[in-house]
């Protein structure tokens, strides 16, 4: 079987062709969202909203003429989307729903207070059936039960219990809180009855491998945060599914210059590996990327490919940052050239520019400069701001 043989460059410059960051824009509106989602499997959901959420991060960067209405649109409404876990907590094509039919068994075997949570499910159905999509403060059940983030109302508990088995879905969102509707009525009866594709847990695994290997673009057989949420798959399991997938001819082996671990691409991207072997130009489109996008679920490996070593430090101490709470990569051509932090006033319209570092040895030109303001330009009007603010000005190179 031919071994894809890539500079680091060739390598780099496959991944964000994969991603669809170089050149002209790959996917367009709600058609490309579904485009890019089917690719990726899943985008990770994240609550936090800075200066918009993860999921609508990921896509602002590769879908032209996003807007966080089509993703609301796509889950809330055209219903083509659903809130559910892959990589821990994404959004994924209902279309795949049966695919997790494992995870929503576990959870009815066994939960935190399981038995006094199972208890009042049949009054929550019956309530939802007579009034409609809940929040957990609508629901008058104010006793407490020891549960996975705290100890927390009974309600919430129970919520978010049938949410993780599959008897509610999130009908809708009013900022953070959601409400949640009974399956049914949010996914059609034909998906919810079909049977799950993979019962069998090495076949499960191995389709779960295959699909992250999908999409980050590039992988290679290690422990890696791009696992997460496979349950059982440790080194072992995770070797028994790359020798599978190699015998099936899923997936190419990929020898990067300088790298000595083997990395894989799926076989259907041979043809574009190949692409990016020779050397073509493309526009070169910069950037903003969520601090957990697809291509990033490897850090280890984007350091490695990309002399890049990014830390999200949302959770880091404010005196122990290098950065800062919110900080966005930024890409340029083929490359990562630096990290912006920003955040949306939304009250006043704004959106304030807090910071921007460029990459040690990044060689900057007007050209690169002027695709910098065009890309805070399109991130503002993605964030509904009507006015920019630069704390700090990178073109009278302060930072």
């Amino acid at each position: 079987m031919e071994i894809i043989n890539f500079t680091r460059k060739q390598a780099c410059r496959f991944l964000f062709r994969k991603q669809g960051f170089s050149g002209a824009y790959r996917f367009e509106g709600k058609q490309g969202i579904m485009e890019y989602i089917r690719q990726a499997g899943c985008i990770q959901f994240d609550p936090v909203d800075v200066c918009g959420k993860n999921a609508e991060l990921v896509l602002q960067s590769r879908i032209k003429g996003f807007t966080k209405e089509m993703l609301t649109d796509l889950l809330y409404q055209d219903r083509v989307l659903v809130d559910y876990f892959d990589k821990n907590l994404s959004i994924i094509p209902v279309s795949d729903w049966p695919y997790f039919e494992r995870f929503r068994k576990q959870h009815r075997q066994w939960e935190r207070s399981h038995e006094v949570i199972c208890g009042a499910q049949e009054q929550v159905k019956s309530y939802i059936a007579s009034h409609g999509p809940v929040c957990s403060a609508d629901l008058d059940m104010p006793d407490k039960v020891d549960w996975y983030w705290s100890h927390t109302r009974l309600s919430r508990a129970v919520l978010e219990h049938m949410y993780f088995t599959g008897d509610l879905a999130v009908h809708h969102k009013s900022g953070s809180i959601k409400y949640y509707d009974l399956i049914e009525t949010c996914i059609p009866e034909t998906i919810l009855s079909e049977p799950d594709p993979y019962p069998d847990e090495h076949d499960h695994q191995t389709w779960r491998v295959l699909r992250r290997i999908g999409a980050v673009g590039l992988m290679w057989n290690r422990a890696s945060d791009a696992w997460l949420n496979i349950d059982g798959l440790k080194s072992a399991e995770r070797n028994a599914a790359f020798t599978r997938l190699i015998e099936e001819e899923m997936i190419r082996k990929v020898q990067v210059e300088g790298i000595k671990e083997e990395l894989y691409i799926l076989t259907e991207d041979v043809s574009l590996a190949r692409q990016c072997k020779e050397n073509t130009s493309l526009k070169k489109r910069c950037e903003f990327i969520a601090p957990l996008d697809n291509l990033l679920w490897d850090r280890k490996l984007i350091q490695a490919l990309f002399g890049f070593d990014y830390k999200w430090e949302i959770y880091t101490p404010a005196e122990k940052r290098k950065y800062g709470h919110y900080v966005l990569p930024v890409i340029y051509g083929d490359h990562f050239i630096g990290r912006i932090e920003a955040s949306a006033d939304r009250k006043d319209q704004k959106l304030l520019v807090k910071n921007f570092w460029f990459e040690s040895g990044v060689k900057r030109t007007k050209t690169m400069d002027a695709a910098i303001d065009a890309a805070i330009s399109r991130f503002s009007v993605f964030n509904q701001c009507r006015e920019i603010v630069m704390e700090k000005s990178y073109q009278n190179g302060e930072i």
